[in-house]
């Protein structure tokens, strides 16, 4: 998902000598104004890096795309020339971020990125604990299984464990969606103090209207009570969603969830698939405060 970039801006500017120039309330004169705008422009000055700018510009727009983009639609949709754009997609490419498709010879993203994401100590060592406690789960309930974790206001599917039945329903890595629209993402945000929960909120694109933001704050209250969510899916008819918080120092590292599909025979139910999820993600959590014990 894009996310828009905020410019840096600093709540005092100040002169090379020291002297502080602020705004103040009421008209300011011609000269105050001009000062601090240049400060401000050097400020920022400061924190730009155009050629790396291009180059996320190009991942961030890839990334909201469906199809595969040519060069041509690359440089219009960023309003920026083919001299200043070729290099930087041929570098992409060359690092294995980007890719072409023979079919038409636009641009995509590759799992790079993704991959990055997942070779990072805490997530590997996270991923590494929770998949023979998956394995056990999925083998248990008859269902798949998957770990979600937190990225920019969404939740993103980090790993899964499929069930040996012949008939189930199962969710693939990199799938994501807004936290507030899967119950992955709810167990995630509802386990977090308020500074990290306010921080999320700000990250979701659209922003929830303010009725609907309350309403969620108080969802996610019940189920941290409750330690479980259990709903139907937003998504698919006949499944439902039970989730459970992996826990590591106190606050919510990631969501086990059983996409729990009802069958027509005999089976374990729905209430009893809650009770192992949770039992299943309290197994990872303790792994993980024994290992950052060791740290």
């Amino acid at each position: 998902m894009q996310q828009s970039r905020r410019a840096f801006c600093p709540a005092h500017l100040h002169s090379g000598a020291g002297n502080r120039y602020t705004v103040q309330a009421g008209t300011p004169s011609g000269g105050e104004v001009k000062k601090v705008a240049e400060d401000k422009s050097e400020i920022d000055s400061r924190y730009r890096a155009p050629a790396l700018e291009k180059g996320l510009d190009i991942l961030e727009l890839l990334a909201t795309e469906a199809r595969p983009m040519t060069l041509t639609a690359i440089v219009n949709r960023l309003g920026r020339s083919h001299g200043e754009l070729f290099r930087m997609v041929q570098v992409l490419e060359f690092r294995g971020f980007i890719e072409q498709d023979p079919s038409n010879e636009g641009y995509r993203l590759t799992d790079r990125l993704f991959s990055l994401g997942m070779q990072q100590p805490r997530t590997r060592d996270l991923i590494e604990a929770a998949l023979p406690v998956m394995r056990q789960l999925a083998s248990s309930v008859g269902q798949s299984c998957h770990l979600a974790l937190h990225t920019q206001g969404e939740m993103v599917v980090v790993a899964r464990m499929e069930s040996s039945e012949q008939l189930g329903f199962s969710v693939r890595v990199g799938y994501r969606r807004p936290l507030h629209q899967a119950a992955s993402g709810v167990i995630l945000y509802a386990f977090q103090p308020e500074d990290v929960r306010r921080r999320w909120e700000s990250l979701l694109d659209p922003q929830l209207p303010e009725a609907e933001l309350a309403a969620f704050r108080v969802h996610a209250d019940e189920i941290r009570e409750r330690q479980v969510e259990l709903t139907p899916s937003k998504f698919v008819a006949g499944v439902t969603d039970v989730s459970a918080p992996v826990m590591r120092g106190g606050m919510a590292a990631a969501a086990l969830t059983v996409p729990y599909l009802k069958k027509l025979q005999p089976s374990i139910s729905a209430k009893e698939t809650a009770e192992l999820v949770r039992f299943a993600a309290a197994q990872i959590s303790d792994q993980l405060v024994e290992g950052d014990s060791r740290i």
